[in-house]
């Protein structure tokens, strides 16, 4: 080749780049870095003077071989990258993202039962990417807690959602994470209660941002038994969110969302579907005949206990998609969806249990049964899922003595009354404890301000008071986390990530490994691995399956669905975009 051809080549090439961005950034997309090499390979700005480019079909001046010679290679090697580009271009977003939660589903559920699933979570393990190492990175890990981080991407910390519930000190009372006395209850026994919304979350989700890109043209649904777990996924905008509630025997919602319930809802709600398991036994538990046996009174419900809890969610779920019109939009509709029935089978009969074994292999089948409709519906290639569980949980206590394992369960009364009895001891008399959620303490301020007391010193008694009963590991006090005055290791950090300043405890306390706090069978809220550790797992468009073995946090998923959806990360996200999976 001749130094004139090798310049008009390289000038060729110049332009035929020159026509692929403009490609790319009219019909599709491409990454930042790729896209930025590929412009300095061809805008006249980075060219020398005499070899400018003039748009498709152009014949820049040649200026001799030399300049051919010396940048060859980099055209190429960009060419390459714009091909690159093209590939990923051709990645269409997904038009549904469904998210999935399956509540206190600990990670080795998928290895101990792999075996036997051949449904739903089959479908992902196998074609799915499949993190191995996710874990929530902060304290307490409990149901609210899981839920608002999983897309927010945000620490509890930031987001404010402390906990399930906690001591609101500018409302003076208890509250959860969603109570909303501004709102009624829609579909409810009683007009006149009050319903519940995401204001206390204080960061956007992912259904959040991709409403603000696209002026609130896509929909987001969010679908559970528990109202936490329905509502914080979902976001601030969502179109609507729908829980059940035992007294009404069926799914209601909140004036936050609109002024009546949707007419699909009451007429799922008309079909009675969950009355069909009443007097039918679940390995050995027979479910009540009667109506308010069955569904029980919002604190102990036989049927949110069962598998039969997930199967009435997962109807909702496909009634939602077609009700809804969820992946027939012209942007990315969200379907979050929690099955909360693992949760209180777990709770009641622990993770070793034959109970929690048979949910499992029947929330495996429930998840294909999903998928299948997704599948008719809207198209599983045009679907983006996403499966995590919101926390683990701890062996029961006769659990770990069957295996010669350390542990045990303490009445929550023992430590607060501990607590109580420093205070009294020190200080004097006095309701010192105002409330105590989970493993968190809060203390009686304006006991201390009458007193005139410094609460610093207060919670140092308090902590004292605390450590003297067996088996807790650490007391931290409001004074240490708000200053960082820690042990500088991984608990310590989770137990900051899940402080928030303004609603945060006086006390937060650390049981010894296996040891629960607490009148549930099982329970969770630590920050050791059995509590934190939970599957992560993507399938869709543009994700490359197989087995990811880094160590993630939960928190990445919002950054993830952030980078494949190109919308703005969540407002509180702390975690990152995945990128090793993504196909590009």
């Amino acid at each position: 080749m001749n130094a004139v051809s090798e310049g008009t080549l390289a000038s060729e090439v110049g332009c035929h780049l020159e026509s692929i961005i403009c490609i790319l950034e009219t019909d599709g997309y491409c990454p930042p870095r790729v896209h930025f090499l590929a412009v300095w390979g061809v805008h006249p700005m980075y060219m020398e003077p005499g070899m400018r480019s003039s748009g498709p079909g152009c014949h820049a001046a040649d200026t001799g071989g030399w300049y051919a010679v010396r940048h060859m290679r980099k055209i190429l090697a960009t060419a390459v990258l714009a091909a690159a580009c093209l590939t990923a271009a051709n990645t269409k977003k997904p038009k549904l993202v469904v998210a999935i939660v399956i509540d206190q589903f600990r990670y080795d559920y998928l290895t101990r039962f792999r075996a036997e699933y051949t449904g739903g979570l089959d479908r992902l393990l196998t074609q799915g990417a499949v993190f191995t190492d996710a874990r929530y990175i902060h304290f307490p890990t409990v149901t609210s807690a899981g839920h608002a981080t999983f897309l927010s991407g945000a620490t509890p910390s930031v987001s404010g959602i402390a906990g399930n519930e906690w001591f609101d000190r500018d409302e003076g009372k208890r509250v959860t994470s969603v109570s909303d006395a501004a709102t009624l209850l829609l579909g409810g026994v009683d007009p006149a209660a009050a319903g519940a919304s995401p204001r206390r979350l204080l960061v956007g989700t992912i259904g959040d941002e991709i409403k603000m890109a696209d002026g609130a043209k896509s929909k987001v649904i969010g679908i559970s038994l528990k109202d936490r777990a329905a509502i914080l996924p979902a976001g601030h905008m969502a179109n609507g969110a729908f829980w059940f509630d035992s007294a009404s025997h069926g799914f209601v919602s909140s004036t936050y969302y609109f002024p009546e319930l949707p007419g699909w809802v009451s007429d799922f709600n008309a079909a009675h579907h969950g009355d069909q398991h009443r007097g039918e036994t679940w390995l050995g538990h027979k479910m009540p005949e009667d109506l308010a046996g069955f569904y029980g009174d919002g604190t102990a419900s036989p049927f949110a206990a069962s598998p039969f809890g997930n199967e009435i969610v997962e109807l909702l779920a496909e009634r939602a998609i077609e009700a809804e019109r969820l992946g027939r939009h012209e942007t990315t509709d969200v379907l979050a969806i929690s099955f909360s029935s693992n949760d209180v089978v777990g709770h009641e009969y622990g993770p070793y249990s034959p109970e929690v074994h048979d949910i499992s292999l029947r929330t495996d089948k429930l998840l294909e049964k999903l998928f299948l409709a997704i599948g008719r519906q809207v198209g599983l290639e045009d679907t983006l899922i996403v499966l995590t569980a919101d926390h683990g949980v701890a062996p029961t206590a006769q659990e770990s003595e069957d295996r010669h394992m350390p542990g045990g369960r303490m009445p929550a009364a023992t430590p607060r009354a501990a607590i109580q009895n420093a205070l009294v001891t020190r200080f004097g008399e006095g309701n010192w404890i105002l409330g105590m959620y989970d493993l968190c303490v809060y203390l009686n301020r304006d006991l201390m301000a009458t007193k005139k007391l410094d609460p610093a010193e207060v919670d140092r008694v308090a902590a004292q008071g605390a450590y003297q009963v067996d088996h807790i590991a650490r007391v931290y006090t409001r004074e240490q986390l708000s200053t960082g005055g820690v042990v500088g290791d991984d608990m310590s950090r989770r137990v900051m990530n899940g402080y928030n300043l303004r609603r945060g405890a006086d006390l937060e306390i650390m049981p010894e490994p296996y040891w629960t706090i607490g009148s549930a069978n099982a329970t969770h809220a630590t920050t050791y691995s059995y509590d934190n550790h939970v599957p992560v797992i993507f399938l869709g468009p543009g994700i490359r399956a197989g087995e990811y073995d880094e160590p993630i946090a939960v928190n990445d998923i919002a950054a993830t669905l952030a980078a494949v959806l190109h919308v703005e990360t969540p407002s509180g996200s702390v975690g990152r975009a995945l990128t090793e999976m993504l196909a590009r």
